[in-house]
């Protein structure tokens, strides 16, 4: 096989980062845009050792899972990878992601359950980041183009509540009219980075974050009035600084322009507080699912202490502590762990207390300190667990471990970990909060091994 040969090939899988899979003489070929089922004539862009990479060159004979795209920015922009399949046929590729990540990686035998289909496939995110550049005709926002930091220009999105794109574009032209330069991420060079935007799914309460090079409260005062005055449910305007020469999107940084310093919303019927920093589920609706899913596993008696790591404003945790003696709560952040503490107060939660630290030092510390959680709930980033983190809830000798994860992989991985040292998995279940995306979430329970 060569480079920029034309090649003829049936996609017989998808992998899990969106990829079509087919063989010719012998040689795995991965195929971007693809369907199982499609017959399709391929260009050649890279050749290795054991495998290529191709681009479509013409569809031969479409699979039954195809259909036409519905967004104009498909398939260029990064956000949506399953834009032309059904959602039915996305739904069975994310079951099996999650399904071939725990035999296969993890080499575990448990109870798959089928897959919680996302309910609403379109509008359902309540969190945008657009960044934001500077080209000859003035600054651009919009979002990366796949697997790179291009940016493309155009704020609809098929995901995102209509009134983003309406606020983003503001932003921008007032950028434009009063001369404040976008960021250049290649020369460190410019003013504004991103616009972050958040909205409470029930509240209708918008949250407006100016993530900006330097400290700039002059040049974005007056745009306060204009976006207040035009969109009645933002309730807060925030300012994060950013002055690394990196690719992260938020600095240490934030302080408060106009309005609160954070928006409300409820999730699974508590009021919560969301600052810019903490961490919050992008699919409200599906999140209540999933959390419900997780309750559902720990099946609570009112007597547990339950210990909640990576718990960000603490909503998991805290859609449970009716339901338990104790809950603890960990959390690195220090405003999520803030807005955590708000929360409980302000649902008249008694029996909860967040403690900020890192994950793996917190769970060390109480297990040092003969605190025994009767169920521990995981929910690490995309990462997984550290091994500090995994050996401390060993220390803690827990009855029962619930793990929700965002990346199956990694789950897998510090599942098997976990299985090792005297915890089987009994139940997995692929959830997906991301329509139309490669992302997908699982929630596994695991208990001790009876000896």
């Amino acid at each position: 096989m060569k480079k920029n040969q034309i090649i003829q090939l049936e996609i017989s899988d998808i992998t899990s980062d969106g990829n079509g899979v087919g063989k010719f003489d012998g040689m795995t070929v991965f195929v971007p845009e693809t369907a199982v089922g499609d017959v399709i004539n391929v260009k050649v862009v890279k050749v290795l050792k054991s495998y290529a990479y191709g681009i479509v060159q013409e569809i031969i004979k479409p699979s039954e899972d195809r259909i036409a795209s519905d967004c104009p920015y498909f398939p260029k922009c990064g956000g949506c990878s399953f834009r032309h399949i059904t959602y039915e046929s996305e739904a069975r590729l994310k079951e099996k992601f999650v399904y071939d990540a725990f035999t296969r990686i993890g080499k575990i035998k448990a109870d798959f359950l089928p897959i919680l289909e996302c309910e609403s496939h379109y509008k359902y995110r309540n969190k945008a980041q657009y960044p934001v550049s500077n080209s000859p005709n003035g600054n651009i926002c919009g979002f990366y183009a796949k697997r790179s930091h291009r940016i493309i220009c155009g704020t609809e999105c098929m995901l995102l509540p209509d009134i983003f794109s309406r606020i983003a574009d503001c932003i921008v032209n007032y950028t434009n009219i009063n001369a404040i330069i976008g960021y250049d991420e290649r020369t460190g060079k410019g003013l504004l980075r991103h616009i972050f935007i958040r909205k409470g799914y029930y509240s209708d309460e918008i949250m407006v974050c100016l993530v900006v090079k330097r400290a700039a409260v002059s040049e974005f005062k007056p745009l306060c009035n204009e976006l207040t005055e035009k969109f009645e449910c933002i309730k807060s305007i925030v300012m994060n600084i950013n002055p690394e020469n990196n690719n992260v999107i938020l600095g240490k940084k934030t302080v408060t322009l106009w309005g609160r310093e954070f928006i409300s919303d409820f999730m699974c019927g508590n009021k919560i507080d969301i600052s810019p920093e903490a961490f919050y589920q992008v699919n409200t609706p599906q999140a209540e699912k999933l959390y419900a899913l997780a309750k559902e596993f720990v099946q609570p008696s009112g007597n547990e202490i339950l210990l909640d790591l990576y718990c960000g404003a603490g909503t998991i945790g805290l859609s449970m502590a009716d339901s338990v003696k104790r809950l603890i709560g960990v959390e690195i952040i220090p405003q999520a762990v803030e807005n955590a503490r708000k929360n409980a107060e302000r649902n008249n939660i008694v029996n909860a207390e967040f403690i900020c630290s890192d994950a793996g030092r917190a769970a060390e510390h109480l297990a040092d300190n003969a605190v025994k959680p009767d169920v521990i709930i995981l929910d690490p980033p995309r990462k997984g667990c550290d091994a500090k983190t995994l050996d401390a809830v060993l220390k803690m000798n827990p009855e029962k471990i619930v793990m929700i994860s965002c990346n199956p992989a990694t789950a897998a991985r510090d599942c098997a970990y976990l299985n090792q040292y005297g915890y089987s998995v009994r139940k997995v279940r692929a959830v997906d909060l991301f329509a139309r995306t490669t992302h997908v979430e699982c929630v596994v329970l695991m208990s001790m091994i009876e000896a």
